[in-house]
């Protein structure tokens, strides 16, 4: 089964990896921009996510290898690749897998260790909508309100809102099986796993999710990695600061 993705531009490969509960959709303007300089990027949805497939499995090991075989049949190699939170992770073990394949990695604001389940509230609230009554976005929006209050997160977990058929709306994501697996994404990356070419770490100013003890365990995994900070942004760094994040990556990558 293939992964689905959007390909934007020519140039060299630059493959990038949406988070939890996202699609590649949500990098179509900064996805714009890095393929105007020379650059064909591929918006690519993992598993259970956007408009890829779903299935009953759902870990690293196993979205490592969809990349890995989306990248054979796209005839990908000397990739750059970039991933936010989950795809982050998923993009850590694929470098470390597959270094042949990856001339830079860039990893926005996640860290290789293991985080703690805490998408509770969200995954109760996406749960909670009863697609037999609610008949707009609006609606969904309002009943999401009573779970997740940041209209700016609701608005993110929205962007899975499609009509299934006139309507009827339905969710794009697999939420049974992401529920059942939500440990899956806090995992950390296997303690013996090395990528020692160029690698980029972003992280928001109000993000917790790397802090000053993640620099021993970025740098132990990371060899000849970096960390930048992003101003003004917490984890959804790349949508809050999209100028100060493309600089940081063009810079990386140029």
């Amino acid at each position: 089964m293939t992964l689905h993705s959007n390909i934007i531009g020519e140039g060299k490969p630059f493959i990038i990896l949406h988070g939890f509960l996202g699609m590649g959709d949500n990098w179509k303007t900064l996805g714009k921009q890095f393929s105007e300089v020379n650059f064909e990027i591929h918006l690519v949805d993992q598993r259970n996510h956007g408009r890829s497939f779903h299935s009953e499995d759902f870990d690293y090991e196993i979205m490592a290898e969809d990349l890995k075989q989306y990248c054979e049949e796209n005839n990908l190699q000397d990739i750059i690749l970039l991933g936010h939170s989950m795809g982050g992770k998923t993009a850590m073990l694929f470098a470390t897998k597959y270094p042949e394949l990856v001339s830079k990695l860039i990893v926005a604001d996640i860290s290789p260790r293991y985080y703690p389940v805490h998408h509770d509230a969200i995954l109760e609230g996406l749960s909670s909508l009863d697609f037999s009554e609610l008949k707009s976005r609006g609606a969904a929006d309002k009943a999401l309100a009573n779970y997740i209050h940041e209209a700016g997160i609701r608005m993110f977990l929205l962007k899975n809102l499609y009509w299934v058929e006139k309507g009827q709306l339905g969710l794009r994501i697999n939420l049974q099986v992401l529920k059942d697996n939500v440990a899956e994404v806090g995992e950390a990356l296997p303690i013996h796993a090395t990528f020692n070419k160029d690698t980029l770490f972003l992280r928001g100013d109000r993000s917790e999710y790397i802090g000053e003890a993640d620099t021993a365990i970025i740098h132990r995994h990371f060899l000849n990695s970096k960390i930048i900070t992003i101003s003004n942004a917490g984890h959804w760094l790349h949508a809050e600061n999209p100028e100060e994040f493309y600089d940081a990556v063009i810079n990386f990558v140029s």
